[in-house]
């Protein structure tokens, strides 16, 4: 069994901080403590560094097929990616083909990341086709696949989007198996209008997909799946929340004493809609949906972090190159959605949030690691550092600056949303279950490394 020690961090958690040594021994965490005096078969100085637990990403789209294409990057090169940048799970989407089965569209994720993946990973199920045939995968999903949330749409009429009735059926069957449902919430018939409406008018550019699905669509959506869950009684998560007119249906929804867990993105957190008039088709790189909003709307989603109203930051990392994007060159609606993000994660939510002092160095490791761990069953495996978890830890030099670019990140996309942003702090090593993954921008372990992660139960905390 490996062995191995780094000496002199500060051990960083979403409760505690201290200047601790770390001892690992295979792949789990065996000795916390001061001045550890441990024979081990590496020792590594994390003197002057943070020790944080591995990131998570609750929300990432590998090899997804969207508008005739896939996104960019595969499985194994997204979690490398992911990797460099200090996160060391993914939950990604297996998305359902209307007309098959559940259990089908996760064996087909499964062929994708199995035996490729670099970085751990577990999986959403994304349901476009409720019925009383697929109604009777979901315990088995839950209970012997290790499947617990299921996602659903609230647009993409005639692909992904379900109806409310069937929304309501698919909450009633994930309770009562111990799951969740998460939802994508924005009013899809209202966004199909609206597009319809632009395209007849000749408003083709990029700069008109934000005004094609504006905050009402998300807000209506918001509340309507709020009103069903309450209704039923049903946990919820809501996917990539990004408004204030959203978050203030929320707001209202905790009079009542209803809890949801919300999502939101890096990118909804430090952009604006002013990306969308770039020159050149430039504005394409940030179609996504929902769409990047004002900069109000960024102060309302810090403050609803602030409020611990926002639980987790995720990226919906769905990357697609610019030859990818220019499918939509004469007409937005036909743009791949989606952006590349999963590197850059914990190093802008360090360097815009707890530096800014937007966020303390507890709340960015709960936002990025802990609670997405708690919500969706990995905790207390994944999501922290203490005795008997994994050994994911991320040595990070909170003083290191560096740029970033498209020229220098691992991702599979020629651009980036954060081109020439200047960032302090730094991934400096990545530790997957206790093997040095990537060291100072070296990968030291590849295809295959990661395991599939089986999650548990979602307990009476989310109901």
């Amino acid at each position: 069994m490996s062995t191995l020690l780094i000496k002199n961090g500060t051990v960083v958690t979403a409760s505690d901080i201290q200047e601790a040594d770390v001892y690992i021994e295979g792949e789990q965490i065996h000795t916390i403590g001061k001045n550890l005096q441990l024979k081990a078969d590496r020792v590594i100085d994390a003197d002057g560094c943070y020790l944080l637990p591995g990131g998570i990403d609750a929300h990432t789209h590998m090899e997804l097929p969207f508008m005739g294409t896939f996104s960019s990057d595969t499985f194994e090169s997204g979690t490398l990616a992911g990797l460099h940048g200090g996160t060391t799970t993914i939950i990604d989407f297996a998305i359902q083909s209307q007309g098959q089965s559940m259990t089908a569209a996760l064996n087909a994720w499964h062929e994708k990341a199995d035996g490729k993946a670099v970085g751990d990973y577990a999986f959403h199920l994304a349901v476009t086709d409720f019925n009383e045939s697929t109604k009777k995968e979901v315990q088995t999903l839950i209970e012997e696949r290790g499947v617990s949330s299921f996602k659903t749409f609230m647009a993409y009429k005639g692909a992904l989007m379900l109806d409310d009735r069937q929304i309501i059926g698919l909450m009633k069957e994930v309770k009562k198996h111990g799951g969740m449902v998460t939802t994508h919430a924005e009013n899809g018939d209202l966004v199909d209008t609206l597009i319809a409406e632009n395209r007849a008018q000749g408003n083709l550019g990029p700069e008109y997909h934000p005004l094609s699905r504006p905050p009402i669509c998300e807000a209506e959506a918001t509340g309507r799946i709020l009103d069903i869950a309450y209704q039923g009684g049903h946990p919820l998560y809501i996917v990539h929340l990004t408004c204030e007119d959203a978050l203030n249906r929320v707001r209202q929804a905790t009079m009542r004493n209803q809890k949801v867990f919300l999502e939101t993105c890096v990118q909804y957190l430090l952009l604006d809609d002013s990306v969308y008039k770039e020159k050149d088709f430039a504005g394409s790189k940030y179609v996504m949906s929902p769409p990047i909003r004002k900069k109000t709307d960024q102060e309302a989603l810090w403050m609803g972090i602030q409020q611990n109203l926002i639980e987790v930051v995720a990226t919906d990392h769905c990357p697609f190159c610019m030859d990818q994007k220019r499918m939509g060159e004469k007409d937005f609606s036909k743009i791949p959605n989606g952006a590349p993000g999963v590197e850059n994660r914990m190093e802008l939510m360090f360097s815009e949030g707890v530096l800014k002092n937007r966020i303390s160095l507890h709340k960015f490791v709960d936002l990025t690691a802990t609670a997405p761990a708690k919500i969706f069953g990995l905790f207390p495996r994944k999501g922290t550092i203490a005795v008997g978890t994994d050994a994911d830890i991320v040595i990070f030099d909170p003083k290191k600056q560096h740029t970033l670019s498209a020229k220098t990140h691992h991702m599979n996309c020629d651009y980036s949303l954060y081109e020439g942003w200047k960032v302090q702090g730094k991934c400096r090593t990545t530790i997957l279950r206790g093997t040095v993954a990537v060291d100072e921008g070296k990968a030291l372990v590849g295809k295959g490394f990661g395991k599939y992660l089986k999650r548990n139960k979602l307990g009476a905390a989310h109901v």
